[in-house]
């Protein structure tokens, strides 16, 4: 157990960070995280598929604002878990699936969050649609969405390359003498 891991549950703040807690954690998961992810999963797919988030031209309307539709489903969702984290983290209760605390993690702001937000940002613009809804799309019969689906795992792969070489120290620092 790290000392950030014995602060976090000492304070109940759940404000842990690091990959190195995540690989670690990993191994010690309930043996229905698993589904528990895959439901959540699910569930999601079909209220984008029942929202008609998983059509790219309902969404690519919502980016030109044409139809405002999505922000009200956006809006609906984000009440719907500000209430559960507000009400979880205060309530000094573990997840039950993993034994963590209810709470944010605090990361900090680096190249990696800045260069994939802004290919987050491109890549839906230019295909109307996000990476869960794609799958949604293709779970509804937009066959032609596994070209965007592939390009999603290229760049997931290519970012993992990318990343275990060190590449994102040095834009880190390029940024940092600016």
């Amino acid at each position: 157990m790290t000392a950030d891991t014995a602060a976090a549950e000492t304070s109940g703040s759940g404000d842990v960070g690091g990959d190195e807690d995540q690989l670690e954690d990993a191994d010690d998961r309930h043996p229905l995280f698993g589904l528990a992810v895959f439901v959540g999963g699910l569930s999601f797919g079909f209220g984008l598929a029942y929202s008609h988030m998983a059509q790219p031209e309902v969404v690519l309307s919502f980016l030109q604002l044409v139809d405002l539709g999505l922000l009200f489903v956006m809006f609906g969702a984000s009440a719907v878990v500000a209430v559960a984290v507000g009400v979880l983290s205060r309530s000094g209760r573990r997840a039950p699936l993993t034994g963590d605390f209810y709470g944010r993690r605090i990361r900090s702001m680096d190249s990696n969050v800045v260069v994939g937000g802004g290919v987050f940002g491109v890549g839906w613009g230019l295909s109307g649609i996000c990476p869960g809804a794609a799958y949604a799309s293709v779970g509804i019969g937009n066959y032609l969405m596994l070209y965007g689906v592939a390009g999603m795992l290229a760049g997931a792969y290519l970012q993992g390359v990318w990343r275990s070489r060190g590449t994102g120290e040095l834009v880190d620092q390029a940024l940092a003498d600016d």
